[in-house]
């Protein structure tokens, strides 16, 4: 089994392996007297056109539709386009160099495409682009980890009372192993209570059963008698209590919601990018402005979508965009709004793909005037809504994060705190980067790492979904830029919906008692 770390990536929150299974269909026939013996190996992008050999599979003979046994394990980025190519070659010889083999297809994609399809099969092209043939490749993801956990809920009814009146209870979970019973976790003590709740807990798989479990484990209501042994002679003597499992469940990752069909929404369909056009941007026209186009077309702003936009867009199906501004006067009437659509159409907001949003953003900079004040909260609860509505399905099916690109000067911070406050008990996230050199303390101060954000009336966020990141710490540095964006959504998405017990859309559900 291959596996290795992709070249050239540095340290980032969140990297799980992924093993890969290939299998193809239909491919060319190279040989004359016997079929081809198709091999497949996998190349990563490490810059540009520059492809390095990563691992390559066993060879199968006399096989124009292999299964390949051997898998590739690799390292897998969510804030990272990682570019993967498959070549598969008619292995005629002995040597380990495959320029000597005949060439029998390439299919190239992105690490993000194969995990949000779970499943994906491509026609097998030539070096020239052309057909390779029928044939076709089919690579399968799947996730391997050693770093789930199991969520439980434990109670118990009736003990027995330790002391003259009452029992300080507790619980103790074992691990069978191959030399005997082994700690695994225990509970807190519940003092003077005979039917004690314990509080929920969370053991790892590994500590729990040595990880050796496929499929989620979940008991609801299993019920088992505490059995005092040194009591089982006296007459009439049933039990010494009942603990009642109450919830026994793996915890979900992150690409179990991916794999599982949970779109990651950027709003309404995935991915919401909210344009600071207010006038402390600066004049436009003037270089110092920080919408000033530079002689290549792009500025600050540009370059903030294309990073975090590039990898986003591999999760989203139709790459349909909405996009927002605010902060802006527009034509005719001049008036001020804090959440227009880019294309000026209120009832189709969307942008095709990235390009679709540059292009879109290109129009309408000469089109409006940069004016005030930068208010986040009408955008925010735009969102909102659509959260609001996705989390009342009861499914963890939808998750909906905002990117907001701004210059750091907020007006609105007290309506901002209630809207994201509001927002962090729905599956959504806010995203902000700051452009330009100005105090972003007021960003920092929402992106509330240390302490919970309070709303100005004292309610307490549920959790923290701001991610604050300043565009210019990272030199122009696109791929470093969307790894910080992006590292703490993968959490975000799966402690959203493991609070909220909601599993994977595709996961099979297991009958609830009656």
């Amino acid at each position: 089994m291959a596996s290795g770390r992709t070249p050239g990536l540095g340290a980032t929150h969140c990297v799980t392996k992924v093993e890969l299974t290939i299998s193809c269909e239909n491919l060319m026939d190279m040989d004359i007297l016997s079929k081809s013996d198709p091999l497949c190996a996998l190349y990563l992008n490490t810059s540009g056109s520059q492809w390095c050999e990563f691992a390559r599979t066993e060879m199968i003979l006399n096989c124009l539709n292999p299964k390949f046994a051997k898998k590739f394990v690799i390292d897998y980025y969510f804030e990272t386009v990682q570019r993967l190519k498959f070549c598969v070659y008619d292995i005629d010889n002995d040597t380990y160099d495959l320029s000597d083999d005949d060439f029998l297809g390439e299919m190239e994609c992105t690490l993000g495409q194969i995990v949000s399809s779970r499943q994906m099969t491509r026609p097998l092209l030539l070096k020239n682009q052309r057909p390779a043939g029928h044939g076709t490749i089919t690579i399968c993801a799947e996730e391997i980890t050693d770093t789930r956990v199991a969520n439980f809920e434990v109670s118990a009814q009736s003990l027995d009372k330790k002391c003259l009146w009452w029992s300080d209870p507790f619980l103790e979970i074992y691990k069978q192993t191959e030399t005997g019973w082994q700690l695994a976790h225990r509970t807190e003590v519940v003092n003077n209570n005979l039917n004690p709740i314990w509080r929920p807990f969370r053991i790892s798989l590994r500590s729990l059963c040595g990880g050796d479990v496929e499929k989620p484990i979940k008991v609801i209501l299993a019920e088992f008698a505490c059995i005092n042994p040194k009591k089982l002679k006296k007459k009439n003597y049933k039990n010494s209590g009942i603990i009642c499992i109450r919830r026994c469940q793996k915890e979900y990752t992150f690409l179990d919601y991916i794999m599982g069909g949970c779109q990651i929404h950027f709003t309404f369909h995935m991915f919401t990018i909210a344009i600071d056009f207010t006038g402390s941007n600066g004049d436009p026209r003037s270089p110092q402005s920080l919408h000033f186009m530079n002689p290549e077309g792009y500025n600050e702003y540009l370059a903030a979508i294309w990073a975090v936009g590039t990898v986003i867009q591999d999760y989203d199906s139709d790459k349909m965009f909405p996009v927002f501004g605010f902060g802006a006067q527009l034509p005719p009437t001049w008036q001020v709004s804090h959440e227009f659509p880019i294309n000026f159409n209120p009832t189709n907001p969307f942008c095709a793909g990235i390009e679709g949003v540059v292009q879109a953003y290109r129009q309408c900079l000469p089109q409006v005037k940069l004016w005030g004040p930068t208010n986040f909260s009408p955008i925010i609860n735009h969102v909102t809504c659509f959260a609001r509505r996705a989390l009342q399905k009861n499914l963890a099916s939808e998750y909906f994060v905002l990117l907001i690109i701004t210059d750091g000067v907020i007006t609105d911070m007290e309506q901002t705190r209630a809207a994201i406050v509001a927002a962090s008990r729905l599956p959504m996230s806010v995203i902000i980067v700051g452009v330009g050199g100005a105090d972003f303390s007021a960003m920092e101060f929402l992106d509330s790492d240390d302490k919970p954000l309070l709303s100005p009336t004292g309610d307490v966020a549920s959790r923290d979904i701001v991610q604050f990141v300043p565009f210019r710490h990272f030199q122009g540095n696109s791929v470093a830029l969307a790894q910080s964006v992006l590292a703490e959504l993968p959490d975000q998405v799966s402690s959203f919906f493991n609070a909220y017990k909601l599993k994977p859309p595709n996961i099979l559900s297991f009958s609830e008692p009656s």
